[in-house]
């Protein structure tokens, strides 16, 4: 069994949720997923021992949080070079922080990705039966990596 990392950062608790549904995903592919706030990750350290890293911040103006910003470069100094990750995105009208967490992973830490790409949902859809079953989707997908 291998052990992944849900970390992400959430304003409304929507990001949150999809969080919790992504680690679902990874549980029902009979995995371990751990789930917390960026801001509780304080250290580099902090990363060590995970198999899979999965990232979220939801999009404010076209863009991820500072606070999203802050943990990337922090996770950078981790060296998750070649590990399997994934990330996502809620949003209301523009989901590009699902994108950009995505290719700072692939371009810059050089992982092993999911090739789904970004997971990015819209605010009102993340508490639908669709919804649920995407989230849920995208963490099997990359527990599915291994």
């Amino acid at each position: 069994m291998r052990k992944i990392l849900v970390a992400y950062i959430s304003r409304t608790g929507m990001t949150e949720k999809m969080g919790n549904f992504i680690a679902e995903g990874v549980r029902m592919a009979g995995h371990e997923a751990e789930i917390k706030k960026i801001a509780e990750i304080k250290t580099e350290k902090e990363l060590k021992g995970f198999d899979g890293y999965i990232f979220g911040c939801p999009t404010y103006h076209r863009d991820m949080t500072s606070g999203m910003k802050t943990f990337l470069f922090l996770a950078q100094k981790a060296n998750l070079t070649g590990k399997i990750g994934g990330a996502f995105c809620s949003y209301t009208h523009s989901g590009e922080s699902g994108s950009m967490i995505y290719d700072t992973m692939q371009h810059v830490y050089k992982m092993d990705l999911a090739d789904l790409g970004a997971l990015n949902l819209k605010e009102h859809t993340i508490d639908t039966q669709e919804g649920i079953k995407a989230c849920q989707d995208y963490g099997k997908a990359v527990a599915k990596k291994f």
